[in-house]
Protein backbone atom coordinates (compact mmCIF):
# COMPACT_ATOMS: atom_id res chain seq x y z
CA UNK A 1 0.00 0.00 0.00
CA UNK A 2 1.00 3.63 -1.44
CA UNK A 3 1.84 6.11 1.68
CA UNK A 4 1.17 9.43 0.48
CA UNK A 5 2.16 13.09 2.30
CA UNK A 6 -1.14 13.30 4.76
CA UNK A 7 -4.22 10.81 5.03
CA UNK A 8 -6.93 13.49 4.17
CA UNK A 9 -6.60 15.96 0.82
CA UNK A 10 -8.33 19.08 -0.02
CA UNK A 11 -9.24 17.13 -3.12
CA UNK A 12 -7.99 13.99 -5.07
CA UNK A 13 -8.27 13.66 -8.33
CA UNK A 14 -9.02 10.18 -10.10
CA UNK A 15 -7.67 9.85 -13.50
CA UNK A 16 -3.97 11.59 -14.39
CA UNK A 17 -5.41 12.36 -17.96
CA UNK A 18 -5.01 16.22 -19.32
CA UNK A 19 -8.06 17.45 -17.39
CA UNK A 20 -7.06 16.08 -14.50
CA UNK A 21 -3.74 17.62 -14.57
CA UNK A 22 -5.36 21.20 -15.51
CA UNK A 23 -7.57 20.48 -12.25
CA UNK A 24 -4.65 19.71 -9.96
CA UNK A 25 -2.61 22.53 -10.79
CA UNK A 26 -5.38 24.71 -10.58
CA UNK A 27 -6.01 23.52 -7.39
CA UNK A 28 -2.41 23.53 -5.99
CA UNK A 29 -1.46 27.07 -6.78
CA UNK A 30 -4.62 28.19 -4.89
CA UNK A 31 -2.86 26.60 -1.94
CA UNK A 32 -5.02 23.62 -1.54
CA UNK A 33 -3.66 20.04 -1.16
CA UNK A 34 -3.86 17.56 -4.29
CA UNK A 35 -3.36 13.93 -4.63
CA UNK A 36 -3.96 12.56 -8.50
CA UNK A 37 -4.50 9.15 -8.68
CA UNK A 38 -3.65 7.29 -12.73
CA UNK A 39 -4.03 3.88 -13.46
CA UNK A 40 -1.33 3.59 -16.22
CA UNK A 41 2.65 3.89 -15.54
CA UNK A 42 2.39 7.66 -16.89
CA UNK A 43 0.03 10.72 -16.94
CA UNK A 44 -1.53 12.00 -19.84
CA UNK A 45 -4.75 9.72 -20.93
CA UNK A 46 -4.80 9.71 -24.33
CA UNK A 47 -2.78 13.14 -25.12
CA UNK A 48 0.83 11.52 -24.98
CA UNK A 49 3.41 11.05 -27.22
CA UNK A 50 4.74 7.49 -27.33
CA UNK A 51 7.60 5.32 -29.32
CA UNK A 52 5.04 3.02 -31.06
CA UNK A 53 7.51 1.21 -33.40
CA UNK A 54 10.59 -0.67 -32.03
CA UNK A 55 14.02 0.75 -32.13
CA UNK A 56 12.53 3.74 -33.92
CA UNK A 57 12.90 7.32 -32.23
CA UNK A 58 9.51 8.50 -33.49
CA UNK A 59 7.57 9.94 -30.52
CA UNK A 60 3.83 9.76 -31.69
CA UNK A 61 0.74 11.49 -30.42
CA UNK A 62 -0.34 8.00 -30.43
CA UNK A 63 -4.38 8.90 -29.85
CA UNK A 64 -5.18 12.67 -29.67
CA UNK A 65 -2.74 14.37 -32.54
CA UNK A 66 -3.71 18.34 -32.95
CA UNK A 67 -4.74 21.23 -30.83
CA UNK A 68 -7.63 23.81 -31.29
CA UNK A 69 -9.90 23.89 -28.13
CA UNK A 70 -7.07 24.50 -25.77
CA UNK A 71 -7.66 28.20 -24.41
CA UNK A 72 -4.56 30.30 -24.13
CA UNK A 73 -6.24 31.74 -20.76
CA UNK A 74 -5.02 27.84 -19.38
CA UNK A 75 -1.65 28.31 -21.31
CA UNK A 76 -1.19 31.64 -19.25
CA UNK A 77 -2.76 30.78 -16.00
CA UNK A 78 -0.49 27.76 -15.71
CA UNK A 79 2.68 29.31 -16.41
CA UNK A 80 2.94 26.09 -19.20
CA UNK A 81 5.97 25.72 -21.52
CA UNK A 82 4.14 24.63 -24.36
CA UNK A 83 3.94 26.15 -28.15
CA UNK A 84 1.38 25.01 -30.92
CA UNK A 85 2.49 26.10 -34.37
CA UNK A 86 0.11 26.81 -37.23
CA UNK A 87 -0.10 24.63 -40.64
CA UNK A 88 0.24 27.01 -43.35
CA UNK A 89 -2.27 24.73 -45.74
CA UNK A 90 -5.54 23.88 -44.35
CA UNK A 91 -6.33 21.07 -46.02
CA UNK A 92 -6.24 19.18 -49.46
CA UNK A 93 -8.84 16.84 -51.00
CA UNK A 94 -7.65 14.78 -54.42
CA UNK A 95 -10.19 13.51 -56.72
CA UNK A 96 -10.66 12.34 -59.92
CA UNK A 97 -12.60 14.33 -62.60
CA UNK A 98 -13.20 13.49 -66.88
CA UNK A 99 -10.42 10.99 -66.32
CA UNK A 100 -7.73 13.28 -64.91
CA UNK A 101 -6.28 13.66 -61.24
CA UNK A 102 -6.63 17.17 -59.54
CA UNK A 103 -8.23 18.51 -56.30
CA UNK A 104 -8.74 21.17 -53.98
CA UNK A 105 -6.25 23.11 -51.95
CA UNK A 106 -7.43 25.29 -48.88
CA UNK A 107 -4.74 27.80 -47.74
CA UNK A 108 -1.05 29.08 -48.99
CA UNK A 109 -3.27 32.43 -49.10
CA UNK A 110 -6.58 33.57 -50.80
CA UNK A 111 -5.30 33.89 -54.04
CA UNK A 112 -4.33 29.93 -54.08
CA UNK A 113 -7.55 28.92 -52.42
CA UNK A 114 -9.31 30.75 -55.28
CA UNK A 115 -7.77 29.37 -57.51
CA UNK A 116 -7.83 25.85 -56.54
CA UNK A 117 -11.94 26.48 -56.45
CA UNK A 118 -11.61 27.75 -59.57
CA UNK A 119 -10.10 24.99 -61.25
CA UNK A 120 -12.29 22.61 -59.35
CA UNK A 121 -15.67 24.07 -59.80
CA UNK A 122 -15.31 25.97 -62.96
CA UNK A 123 -16.26 29.67 -61.49
CA UNK A 124 -16.14 31.37 -58.18
CA UNK A 125 -19.05 31.14 -56.70
CA UNK A 126 -18.11 28.34 -54.76
CA UNK A 127 -15.22 29.97 -53.24
CA UNK A 128 -17.55 33.25 -52.56
CA UNK A 129 -19.96 30.63 -50.21
CA UNK A 130 -17.21 29.34 -48.86
CA UNK A 131 -15.58 32.68 -47.28
CA UNK A 132 -19.43 33.12 -45.99
CA UNK A 133 -20.05 30.27 -44.46
CA UNK A 134 -16.74 29.94 -42.89
CA UNK A 135 -16.98 34.21 -41.88
CA UNK A 136 -20.33 32.98 -40.25
CA UNK A 137 -18.52 30.53 -38.27
CA UNK A 138 -15.66 32.79 -37.50
CA UNK A 139 -18.10 35.56 -36.06
CA UNK A 140 -19.57 32.60 -33.91
CA UNK A 141 -16.23 31.23 -32.94
CA UNK A 142 -15.37 35.08 -31.51
CA UNK A 143 -18.17 34.79 -29.01
CA UNK A 144 -18.58 31.35 -28.04
CA UNK A 145 -15.22 30.12 -27.56
CA UNK A 146 -14.30 32.71 -24.37
CA UNK A 147 -17.58 31.29 -22.74
CA UNK A 148 -16.25 27.76 -22.57
CA UNK A 149 -13.87 29.14 -19.21
CA UNK A 150 -16.81 31.10 -17.73
CA UNK A 151 -19.88 29.63 -15.84
CA UNK A 152 -22.25 28.34 -18.30
CA UNK A 153 -24.72 30.39 -20.18
CA UNK A 154 -28.28 29.74 -20.55
CA UNK A 155 -29.51 29.14 -24.01
CA UNK A 156 -31.07 31.64 -24.18
CA UNK A 157 -27.86 33.78 -23.07
CA UNK A 158 -25.87 32.60 -25.62
CA UNK A 159 -28.43 33.09 -28.69
CA UNK A 160 -28.31 36.81 -27.37
CA UNK A 161 -24.38 36.60 -26.80
CA UNK A 162 -24.37 35.59 -30.65
CA UNK A 163 -26.67 37.97 -31.90
CA UNK A 164 -27.19 36.38 -35.48
CA UNK A 165 -30.56 34.58 -35.70
CA UNK A 166 -29.45 33.01 -39.31
CA UNK A 167 -26.42 31.93 -37.46
CA UNK A 168 -27.83 30.71 -34.39
CA UNK A 169 -30.56 28.79 -36.93
CA UNK A 170 -28.41 27.20 -38.91
CA UNK A 171 -25.67 25.85 -35.74
CA UNK A 172 -27.86 25.05 -33.54
CA UNK A 173 -31.15 24.35 -34.69
CA UNK A 174 -31.68 22.59 -38.11
CA UNK A 175 -29.60 19.97 -38.88
CA UNK A 176 -25.98 20.33 -40.41
CA UNK A 177 -26.81 19.10 -43.96
CA UNK A 178 -29.50 21.58 -45.03
CA UNK A 179 -27.17 24.48 -44.16
CA UNK A 180 -24.42 22.79 -46.18
CA UNK A 181 -26.68 21.67 -49.28
CA UNK A 182 -28.28 25.08 -49.14
CA UNK A 183 -24.39 27.43 -49.12
CA UNK A 184 -22.50 24.53 -51.60
CA UNK A 185 -23.50 22.75 -54.90
CA UNK A 186 -20.16 21.22 -54.97
CA UNK A 187 -20.14 17.44 -53.61
CA UNK A 188 -16.52 17.26 -52.93
CA UNK A 189 -16.48 20.73 -51.21
CA UNK A 190 -19.58 19.55 -49.11
CA UNK A 191 -18.41 16.70 -48.19
CA UNK A 192 -15.32 18.74 -47.10
CA UNK A 193 -17.46 20.77 -44.72
CA UNK A 194 -19.08 18.33 -43.67
CA UNK A 195 -16.28 16.50 -42.02
CA UNK A 196 -16.01 18.43 -39.29
CA UNK A 197 -19.42 17.77 -37.80
CA UNK A 198 -18.10 13.86 -38.04
CA UNK A 199 -15.15 13.57 -35.88
CA UNK A 200 -15.90 10.93 -33.44
CA UNK A 201 -19.57 11.24 -34.10
CA UNK A 202 -21.49 8.29 -35.77
CA UNK A 203 -24.32 10.51 -37.45
CA UNK A 204 -25.46 11.31 -40.43
CA UNK A 205 -25.84 15.07 -41.66
CA UNK A 206 -29.60 15.22 -41.04
CA UNK A 207 -29.50 13.38 -38.27
CA UNK A 208 -32.36 14.81 -35.47
CA UNK A 209 -30.12 14.57 -33.05
CA UNK A 210 -28.28 17.18 -33.89
CA UNK A 211 -25.07 15.35 -32.71
CA UNK A 212 -23.31 16.11 -35.81
CA UNK A 213 -23.96 19.99 -35.14
CA UNK A 214 -22.79 20.08 -32.09
CA UNK A 215 -19.77 18.39 -33.19
CA UNK A 216 -19.03 20.84 -36.35
CA UNK A 217 -19.63 23.62 -33.55
CA UNK A 218 -16.55 22.86 -31.86
CA UNK A 219 -14.26 21.94 -34.29
CA UNK A 220 -15.27 25.56 -35.76
CA UNK A 221 -14.98 27.56 -32.54
CA UNK A 222 -11.36 26.74 -31.42
CA UNK A 223 -9.21 29.59 -30.28
CA UNK A 224 -11.70 32.05 -31.62
CA UNK A 225 -10.59 31.38 -35.34
CA UNK A 226 -11.44 27.24 -35.76
CA UNK A 227 -8.02 26.62 -36.51
CA UNK A 228 -6.52 23.07 -35.66
CA UNK A 229 -2.90 23.48 -34.74
CA UNK A 230 0.01 21.25 -34.22
CA UNK A 231 1.12 20.87 -30.43
CA UNK A 232 5.28 21.57 -30.72
CA UNK A 233 6.98 18.41 -29.14
CA UNK A 234 4.22 16.54 -29.48
CA UNK A 235 0.89 15.69 -27.85
CA UNK A 236 2.85 15.05 -24.43
CA UNK A 237 4.60 17.90 -24.77
CA UNK A 238 1.25 19.54 -23.52
CA UNK A 239 0.74 16.82 -20.74
CA UNK A 240 4.48 16.86 -19.80
CA UNK A 241 4.37 20.90 -18.84
CA UNK A 242 0.57 20.04 -17.02
CA UNK A 243 2.25 17.81 -14.91
CA UNK A 244 5.02 19.48 -14.66
CA UNK A 245 2.86 23.20 -13.01
CA UNK A 246 0.71 20.95 -11.32
CA UNK A 247 4.13 19.22 -9.27
CA UNK A 248 5.30 23.01 -8.98
CA UNK A 249 2.56 23.91 -7.21
CA UNK A 250 2.33 21.22 -4.55
CA UNK A 251 -0.27 18.32 -6.01
CA UNK A 252 1.22 14.94 -5.51
CA UNK A 253 0.84 12.84 -8.64
CA UNK A 254 1.19 8.55 -7.97
CA UNK A 255 0.98 6.75 -11.33
CA UNK A 256 0.56 2.93 -11.24
CA UNK A 257 -2.84 3.26 -8.92
CA UNK A 258 -6.15 1.79 -10.30
CA UNK A 259 -9.00 3.66 -8.37
CA UNK A 260 -11.63 1.04 -7.59
CA UNK A 261 -13.97 2.79 -5.53
CA UNK A 262 -15.81 6.00 -4.12
CA UNK A 263 -17.46 5.92 -1.14
CA UNK A 264 -19.32 9.00 -0.50
CA UNK A 265 -22.38 10.29 1.00
CA UNK A 266 -22.41 14.08 -0.75
CA UNK A 267 -21.50 15.54 2.63
CA UNK A 268 -18.41 14.21 4.60
CA UNK A 269 -15.01 13.72 3.05
CA UNK A 270 -15.67 10.66 0.70
CA UNK A 271 -13.00 7.39 0.24
CA UNK A 272 -11.22 6.65 -2.53
CA UNK A 273 -10.36 2.90 -2.85
CA UNK A 274 -7.32 2.05 -5.11
CA UNK A 275 -5.07 -0.68 -5.83
CA UNK A 276 -1.85 -0.70 -6.73
CA UNK A 277 1.05 -3.47 -7.27
CA UNK A 278 1.39 -4.13 -4.10
CA UNK A 279 -2.16 -4.07 -2.56
CA UNK A 280 -5.26 -1.97 -2.44
CA UNK A 281 -5.08 1.33 -0.29
CA UNK A 282 -7.40 3.47 0.55
CA UNK A 283 -7.50 7.91 0.83
CA UNK A 284 -10.13 10.46 1.82
CA UNK A 285 -10.59 13.32 -0.04
CA UNK A 286 -12.80 16.29 0.82
CA UNK A 287 -13.68 17.09 -2.84
CA UNK A 288 -13.35 14.29 -5.63
CA UNK A 289 -12.89 14.93 -9.27
CA UNK A 290 -13.15 12.41 -11.90
CA UNK A 291 -11.17 12.82 -14.74
CA UNK A 292 -12.99 9.77 -16.23
CA UNK A 293 -15.92 8.82 -18.15
CA UNK A 294 -19.60 9.71 -16.89
CA UNK A 295 -19.83 5.55 -17.24
CA UNK A 296 -17.09 5.05 -15.39
CA UNK A 297 -17.81 7.55 -12.41
CA UNK A 298 -21.11 5.51 -11.77
CA UNK A 299 -19.35 2.21 -11.64
CA UNK A 300 -16.71 3.71 -9.07
CA UNK A 301 -19.66 5.02 -6.94
CA UNK A 302 -21.43 1.65 -7.44
CA UNK A 303 -24.48 3.02 -9.29
CA UNK A 304 -26.56 2.19 -12.31
CA UNK A 305 -25.24 4.35 -15.63
CA UNK A 306 -28.06 6.62 -16.68
CA UNK A 307 -30.33 4.51 -18.72
CA UNK A 308 -32.09 7.25 -20.44
CA UNK A 309 -29.00 8.00 -22.36
CA UNK A 310 -27.43 5.86 -25.09
CA UNK A 311 -24.71 3.96 -24.53
CA UNK A 312 -21.43 5.68 -25.52
CA UNK A 313 -20.08 4.55 -29.23
CA UNK A 314 -16.65 5.27 -30.64
CA UNK A 315 -16.73 5.86 -34.74
CA UNK A 316 -13.31 6.27 -35.33
CA UNK A 317 -10.40 4.32 -37.05
CA UNK A 318 -7.12 5.47 -36.09
CA UNK A 319 -4.00 4.50 -38.23
CA UNK A 320 -0.58 5.68 -37.02
CA UNK A 321 2.51 5.64 -39.81
CA UNK A 322 6.08 6.19 -40.10
CA UNK A 323 7.24 6.76 -43.71
CA UNK A 324 10.96 6.49 -45.53
CA UNK A 325 9.52 9.09 -47.42
CA UNK A 326 6.58 10.99 -48.86
CA UNK A 327 4.48 9.46 -51.80
CA UNK A 328 4.21 10.89 -54.68
CA UNK A 329 1.08 12.33 -56.07
CA UNK A 330 -1.06 11.45 -59.12
CA UNK A 331 -2.42 15.11 -58.88
CA UNK A 332 1.27 16.18 -59.76
CA UNK A 333 0.40 19.94 -59.52
CA UNK A 334 0.79 19.75 -55.71
CA UNK A 335 3.60 18.86 -54.03
CA UNK A 336 3.04 16.67 -51.14
CA UNK A 337 4.81 18.37 -48.48
CA UNK A 338 1.57 20.99 -48.59
CA UNK A 339 -0.88 17.79 -49.48
CA UNK A 340 0.05 16.22 -46.58
CA UNK A 341 1.13 19.43 -44.59
CA UNK A 342 -3.01 20.00 -44.03
CA UNK A 343 -5.42 17.86 -43.28
CA UNK A 344 -5.26 15.20 -46.31
CA UNK A 345 -9.00 14.15 -47.37
CA UNK A 346 -9.91 10.79 -48.87
CA UNK A 347 -13.25 9.34 -49.99
CA UNK A 348 -15.06 12.49 -48.12
CA UNK A 349 -17.40 13.97 -51.04
CA UNK A 350 -20.79 14.24 -49.67
CA UNK A 351 -22.35 11.07 -51.27
CA UNK A 352 -19.39 9.34 -49.82
CA UNK A 353 -19.70 10.00 -46.48
CA UNK A 354 -23.57 9.83 -46.63
CA UNK A 355 -23.34 6.24 -48.08
CA UNK A 356 -20.82 4.70 -45.94
CA UNK A 357 -23.12 6.04 -42.62
CA UNK A 358 -25.56 3.66 -44.63
CA UNK A 359 -23.60 1.01 -44.78
CA UNK A 360 -22.17 1.31 -40.94
CA UNK A 361 -25.64 1.64 -40.01
CA UNK A 362 -26.82 -1.43 -41.23
CA UNK A 363 -24.27 -3.28 -40.43
CA UNK A 364 -21.24 -3.41 -42.69
CA UNK A 365 -18.01 -1.95 -42.84
CA UNK A 366 -17.86 1.02 -45.15
CA UNK A 367 -16.42 -0.35 -48.51
CA UNK A 368 -14.99 3.41 -49.51
CA UNK A 369 -13.73 4.20 -46.19
CA UNK A 370 -13.65 8.12 -45.71
CA UNK A 371 -10.50 9.38 -43.77
CA UNK A 372 -8.39 11.99 -43.41
CA UNK A 373 -4.51 12.31 -43.07
CA UNK A 374 -2.20 14.71 -41.37
CA UNK A 375 1.79 14.96 -41.27
CA UNK A 376 3.12 16.51 -38.13
CA UNK A 377 6.95 16.15 -38.49
CA UNK A 378 6.48 18.25 -41.39
CA UNK A 379 5.06 21.41 -38.77
CA UNK A 380 7.12 20.34 -36.40
CA UNK A 381 10.05 17.68 -37.28
CA UNK A 382 11.37 17.82 -33.04
CA UNK A 383 9.37 14.47 -32.78
CA UNK A 384 12.05 12.36 -34.98
CA UNK A 385 15.43 11.86 -33.81
CA UNK A 386 17.92 13.64 -35.99
CA UNK A 387 18.86 10.33 -37.83
CA UNK A 388 14.99 10.13 -39.10
CA UNK A 389 15.15 13.79 -40.25
CA UNK A 390 18.30 13.39 -42.53
CA UNK A 391 16.61 10.22 -43.95
CA UNK A 392 13.72 12.22 -44.76
CA UNK A 393 11.56 10.15 -42.91
CA UNK A 394 8.13 11.69 -42.02
CA UNK A 395 4.63 10.40 -39.88
CA UNK A 396 1.41 9.68 -41.17
CA UNK A 397 -1.67 9.93 -38.71
CA UNK A 398 -4.68 8.78 -40.26
CA UNK A 399 -8.36 8.95 -38.80
CA UNK A 400 -10.84 6.89 -40.32
CA UNK A 401 -14.99 7.98 -39.92
CA UNK A 402 -17.98 6.08 -39.77
CA UNK A 403 -16.82 3.33 -38.04
CA UNK A 404 -18.49 2.74 -34.55
CA UNK A 405 -17.76 0.17 -32.47
CA UNK A 406 -20.33 -2.19 -33.18
CA UNK A 407 -18.80 -3.36 -36.53
CA UNK A 408 -15.76 -4.84 -34.95
CA UNK A 409 -17.55 -7.12 -32.39
CA UNK A 410 -17.98 -10.52 -33.73
CA UNK A 411 -14.15 -10.06 -34.59
CA UNK A 412 -12.19 -6.86 -33.64
CA UNK A 413 -8.78 -7.88 -35.52
CA UNK A 414 -9.96 -9.13 -38.79
CA UNK A 415 -12.46 -6.33 -38.78
CA UNK A 416 -9.42 -4.08 -38.38
CA UNK A 417 -7.54 -6.01 -41.06
CA UNK A 418 -10.26 -5.77 -43.61
CA UNK A 419 -10.81 -2.21 -43.11
CA UNK A 420 -6.97 -0.93 -42.81
CA UNK A 421 -6.73 -2.83 -46.45
CA UNK A 422 -9.84 -0.85 -47.79
CA UNK A 423 -8.64 1.89 -45.84
CA UNK A 424 -5.36 2.56 -47.51
CA UNK A 425 -6.17 1.32 -51.14
CA UNK A 426 -8.15 4.71 -50.76
CA UNK A 427 -5.30 6.18 -50.35
CA UNK A 428 -3.34 4.79 -52.86
CA UNK A 429 -5.89 5.64 -55.38
CA UNK A 430 -4.85 9.33 -55.31
CA UNK A 431 -0.99 8.30 -55.05
CA UNK A 432 1.44 7.02 -57.70
CA UNK A 433 2.65 5.00 -55.33
CA UNK A 434 1.07 2.40 -53.42
CA UNK A 435 1.59 3.91 -49.67
CA UNK A 436 3.00 0.68 -48.13
CA UNK A 437 6.38 1.22 -50.58
CA UNK A 438 6.97 4.14 -48.26
CA UNK A 439 6.68 2.76 -45.07
CA UNK A 440 9.87 2.70 -42.69
CA UNK A 441 11.01 -0.45 -40.88
CA UNK A 442 11.32 -0.97 -37.23
CA UNK A 443 14.12 -2.73 -35.50
CA UNK A 444 12.35 -6.23 -36.33
CA UNK A 445 12.39 -5.09 -39.60
CA UNK A 446 8.65 -4.97 -39.59
CA UNK A 447 6.39 -2.14 -41.76
CA UNK A 448 6.12 1.31 -39.35
CA UNK A 449 1.94 1.40 -39.43
CA UNK A 450 -0.15 0.52 -36.33
CA UNK A 451 -4.51 0.97 -36.37
CA UNK A 452 -6.47 0.95 -33.68
CA UNK A 453 -10.40 0.59 -33.52
CA UNK A 454 -12.99 1.55 -31.29
CA UNK A 455 -12.86 -1.91 -29.03
CA UNK A 456 -8.54 -1.36 -29.39
CA UNK A 457 -9.12 2.64 -27.52
CA UNK A 458 -11.52 0.93 -24.90
CA UNK A 459 -9.12 -1.52 -23.98
CA UNK A 460 -6.31 0.53 -23.87
CA UNK A 461 -7.90 3.88 -22.18
CA UNK A 462 -11.02 2.57 -20.83
CA UNK A 463 -12.85 4.98 -23.27
CA UNK A 464 -16.33 3.86 -22.99
CA UNK A 465 -17.37 1.82 -26.58
CA UNK A 466 -13.95 3.85 -27.46
CA UNK A 467 -15.88 6.82 -27.57
CA UNK A 468 -13.17 9.83 -27.88
CA UNK A 469 -15.20 12.12 -26.17
CA UNK A 470 -16.89 10.21 -23.15
CA UNK A 471 -19.96 10.54 -24.48
CA UNK A 472 -21.93 12.42 -27.49
CA UNK A 473 -20.97 16.66 -26.77
CA UNK A 474 -23.36 18.80 -25.14
CA UNK A 475 -24.22 22.25 -26.32
CA UNK A 476 -22.33 24.72 -24.83
CA UNK A 477 -25.14 26.09 -22.19
CA UNK A 478 -27.72 25.05 -19.56
CA UNK A 479 -30.40 25.51 -17.79
CA UNK A 480 -29.75 27.73 -14.81
CA UNK A 481 -28.11 26.24 -11.75
CA UNK A 482 -28.04 27.40 -8.18
CA UNK A 483 -24.99 25.26 -7.07
CA UNK A 484 -21.24 26.22 -8.51
CA UNK A 485 -20.77 22.83 -9.72
CA UNK A 486 -24.13 23.22 -11.78
CA UNK A 487 -22.97 26.61 -13.16
CA UNK A 488 -19.83 25.22 -14.35
CA UNK A 489 -21.10 21.87 -15.84
CA UNK A 490 -19.45 19.33 -13.52
CA UNK A 491 -21.90 18.74 -11.22
CA UNK A 492 -22.80 15.09 -10.37
CA UNK A 493 -25.44 13.78 -7.88
CA UNK A 494 -22.96 13.96 -4.99
CA UNK A 495 -22.33 17.47 -3.96
CA UNK A 496 -18.50 16.65 -3.37
CA UNK A 497 -17.84 14.50 -6.23
CA UNK A 498 -17.26 16.22 -9.63
CA UNK A 499 -16.51 15.52 -13.37
CA UNK A 500 -13.67 16.96 -14.63
CA UNK A 501 -13.16 14.60 -17.63
CA UNK A 502 -14.58 14.87 -21.74
CA UNK A 503 -18.31 14.11 -20.63
CA UNK A 504 -18.30 16.74 -18.67
CA UNK A 505 -20.59 19.96 -20.66
CA UNK A 506 -18.37 21.30 -22.99
CA UNK A 507 -15.87 18.61 -22.71
CA UNK A 508 -14.48 16.43 -25.58
CA UNK A 509 -11.06 16.94 -27.04
CA UNK A 510 -7.74 18.16 -25.95
CA UNK A 511 -8.94 21.01 -24.00
CA UNK A 512 -8.57 21.59 -19.98
CA UNK A 513 -11.53 23.04 -20.31
CA UNK A 514 -13.31 20.48 -18.04
CA UNK A 515 -10.32 20.40 -15.86
CA UNK A 516 -10.40 24.53 -15.43
CA UNK A 517 -14.48 24.54 -14.87
CA UNK A 518 -14.18 21.83 -11.93
CA UNK A 519 -11.67 23.64 -10.26
CA UNK A 520 -13.10 26.71 -10.76
CA UNK A 521 -16.29 25.06 -9.05
CA UNK A 522 -14.13 23.53 -6.14
CA UNK A 523 -12.67 27.09 -5.54
CA UNK A 524 -16.28 28.47 -5.68
CA UNK A 525 -15.89 31.26 -8.75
Amino acid sequence: MTTFGRDVYDDVIVGGGHNGLVAAAYLARAGRSVLVLERLGNTGGAAISSRPFVGVDARLSRYSYLVSLLPSKIVRDLDLRFAVRRRTISSYTPTERGGRPGGLLVGGGEQRTRESFARLTGSEREYESWRAFYGTTGRVAEKVFPTLTEPLPTRAELRARIDDEAAWRMLFEEPLGQAVERNFADDLVRGVVLTDGLIGTFADAHDPSLAQNRCFLYHVIGGGTGDWDVPVGGMGALTDALAAAATKAGAEIATGHEVLRIDTDGVAPAEVVFRTATGEGRVVGRTVLVNASPQALAELLGEEPDRAAPAPEGAQFKVNMLLSRLPRLRDASVDPREAFGGTFHIAEGYEELRRAHAEAAAGELPSVPPSEIYCHSLTDPSILGPELVERGCQTLTLFGLHTPARLFGHDNQQAREVLLTATLAQLDAHLAEPITDCLAFDADDRPCIEAKTPLDLERELRLPGGHIFHRDLSWPYADPATDAAGRWGVATAHPNVLLCGAGAVRGGGVSGVPGHNAAMAVLGH
